[in-house]
């Protein structure tokens, strides 16, 4: 993943330093990636970042065995942004003790304890910053900087000389002007990156040539919205003496320009669903420059259990369909019940185990496993794919959201029409029994539906 800072354009507070760590990281791998995805919003994909050769110029390794100069590497810190603390907590900050070096280096999950025997690195070891106890030794450590922006003498000097260029009036009057001239870091300084280089970059200039680009339907109408609000954000800003705003052209790409980049790569680009009587559009052919697959939504096939057949809308509709059907439950303990469901009224399913061996197979229908949300209809060859959520609704998508429970997610019954009458079941609180039906019963809130089992004693059991 690639963030966004999470800000509006021209605030005046700073991104969190766990999102700009995980931004560098990124940054970082992109040149050296040979497979991967990136995943970045269209937004931040029209951010101007700083040039490759920044992060290059002020990355640090570190090995055990290599001499170190203790002022020298506090310096390095210094202008890499990095921030002296007692104690490090959080990404970009560092703690000296004697020859003990404490460092939570951006891009990293955990930060490292660099113990030096005189000039020399005796050890690197990661730490808990929380009980400050250490863990696994290292051969050596990859610092990025701090932020996204350097704060050298020579950088400072560039900001200094370009702010007064960009903005008229006198610029001790301006209190983020005097800040950076001290180098301190203001909040939304990041609003003024191309203060600090001779030139921005995009994140194309980070990717490695012709990258498949998998985008959604009305990603430029979403970049000229984000281009307008960010217009008139500096309309509104813009005539504020104490804190002066850049264009929005020397901060964002213009869509134009997001345009052309795209246009250079291959894309695939995501549609709605369209109708299957639909006809497709003239320029489909083999001879165009690109392909156009257009699936169909997928039937809508609700359970409901107050119905005689509660699966009655999915049985009709496979008895009607005449092309090959795959259904696909989210774990193996789910595909294990429609199984039974599907046998007990007359389908029974193939079970494979992947989608590539679907399309290779014969069978009409199918069963596998895979955590889809929605299914669809192909037109050529007719194959439909149907999801647990089309037959549940989101029961199903939001255990996914859930915090990891206790009880074994495969046991637990997602509806009341996976049950039949006399089914075993064990109830959480009153234990095993045989499911008896549903039940309305008034006990002084108005009717409700109460589930209804016998025990072993055969007691009667009520429970909503």
């Amino acid at each position: 993943p690639f963030p966004d800072w999470e800000s509006l354009p021209y605030d005046v507070f700073s991104p969190h330093q766990d999102i700009l760590s995980q931004r560098l990281r990124t940054l970082s791998r992109l040149s050296g990636l040979q497979q991967g995805i990136l995943l970045v919003s269209v937004t931040t994909l029209m951010h101007r970042l700083p040039p490759p050769e920044y992060l290059h110029a002020h990355s640090l390794m570190l090995d055990v065995g290599d001499r170190l100069d203790l002022t020298t590497f506090r310096q390095q810190l210094t202008q890499a942004s990095y921030l002296a603390v007692t104690q490090v907590m959080t990404p970009g900050e560092y703690a000296v003790r004697g020859g003990l070096i404490d460092i939570f280096p951006m891009g990293s999950d955990v930060p490292y304890r660099v113990d030096l025997f005189d000039d020399r690195i005796e050890s690197i070891r990661a730490f808990d910053p929380d009980t400050q106890r250490s863990g696994d030794k290292l051969k050596g450590v990859h610092l990025l900087p701090a932020r996204e922006y350097p704060m050298t003498e020579e950088a400072i000097q560039r900001f200094r000389q370009a702010f007064r260029a960009a903005f008229e009036g006198d610029p001790q009057k301006t209190p983020l002007y005097c800040d950076v001239s001290q180098g301190v870091s203001p909040g939304g300084i990041e609003y003024y990156l191309p203060l600090f280089y001779a030139h921005t970059a995009s994140l194309f200039d980070y990717l490695p040539a012709a990258p498949l680009c998998l985008m959604e339907a009305g990603v430029l109408e979403s970049a000229q919205a984000f281009r307008q609000e960010a217009q008139e954000r500096y309309e509104l800003l813009r005539h504020d003496r104490e804190r002066p705003v850049l264009p929005p052209e020397r901060l964002f790409l213009a869509t134009d320009e997001l345009r052309a980049a795209l246009q250079h790569m291959p894309a695939v680009v995501l549609e709605p669903f369209l109708p299957l009587t639909t006809e497709l559009p003239a320029d489909t052919s083999p001879a165009s420059t690109g392909s156009v697959f257009a699936p169909g939504a997928p039937p809508s096939l609700p359970v409901s259990h107050k119905a005689d057949s509660p699966h009655g809308a999915l049985f009709a509709w496979l008895k009607a369909y005449a092309g090959r059907v795959l259904m696909v439950a989210e774990t193996p303990g789910r595909r294990e019940v429609l199984r039974g469901l599907l046998q007990d009224n007359g389908f029974f399913p193939t079970a494979y185990d992947d989608w590539p061996a679907f399309l290779a197979g014969q069978e009409r229908l199918g069963l596998s496993v895979a955590a889809l949300e929605k299914g669809l209809l192909l037109r050529d060859p007719a194959i439909a794919v149907i999801t647990e959520p089309q037959l549940y609704g989101e029961r199903v998508a939001q255990r996914r959201r859930r915090a990891q429970s206790a009880r074994d997610p495969d046991a637990v019954i997602r509806h009341l029409a996976e049950l039949r009458l006399g089914d075993p079941v064990v109830h959480e609180d009153h234990g095993v029994g045989r499911y008896r039906g549903l039940q309305t019963l008034d006990v002084g809130d108005g009717p409700t539906e109460f589930f209804f089992f016998n025990d072993a004693a055969t007691t009667e059991i009520y429970t909503p």
